[in-house]
């Protein structure tokens, strides 16, 4: 799912959590996403269907105005078999734990990244934290991120094995074919 294609369309499942609101001992929430929500997940990740969505997510406060979200998503996907194009369907079970900081902050370590990057040995590149926007954080877009990189883009039945049609090679059938039978022709003259 390329970035540009995300950001014109709506996110298919939405659960904002507004940062303010979280108390100190943090949130529990479990969502599961409508037959609405599944379809949109479907047409937005280039899947045939979405049979279910869920996600188990904590939500701790952490020092700086950061966040940390994790949990685990689980979902069951209708996909369609690479090798023999019959329907099928996946389990899919993704770990998250992300940890999102303000916006401000976010710029901040990113410049510092890029700084780092003029060295001649790169230092040991850790991920920066995603931003929390206007205020929220949005489980159902953590939720469906995590559902589509868990989605295997190559899904094969269990035991299907694609297997090359094989055919002798004809002797007759090489780059020099044409001029051994112009040379044959010229012989027999």
């Amino acid at each position: 799912m390329s970035r540009s294609n995300a950001e014109s369309r709506p996110d298919p499942w939405r659960s904002p959590v507004i940062v303010a609101q979280i108390p100190d001992t943090g949130l529990h929430r479990k969502l599961e996403a409508s037959a609405a929500e599944r379809q949109a997940i479907a047409e937005v990740g280039g899947l045939r269907e979405v049979l279910s969505a869920h996600a188990d997510l904590d939500i701790v406060p952490r020092s700086g105005g950061r966040v940390q979200v994790t949990g685990t998503i689980r979902a069951r996907v209708g996909q369609t078999c690479v090798v023999t194009l019959d329907p099928m369907e996946s389990e899919i079970e993704e770990d998250v734990d992300l940890m999102f900081a303000p916006e401000a902050e976010v710029r901040r370590m990113a410049d510092l990244i890029e700084e780092g990057q003029d060295d001649e040995e790169p230092p040991e590149v850790i991920d920066p934290p995603e931003p929390i926007v206007n205020g929220m954080i949005d489980l159902g877009r953590i939720a469906t991120d995590a559902l589509f990189l868990a989605v295997d883009p190559y899904p094969r039945k269990e035991g299907a094995v694609f297997e090359a049609e094989v055919t002798a090679p004809d002797p007759e059938d090489h780059p020099f074919a044409a001029l051994k039978a112009l040379q044959d022709n010229k012989k027999g003259e």
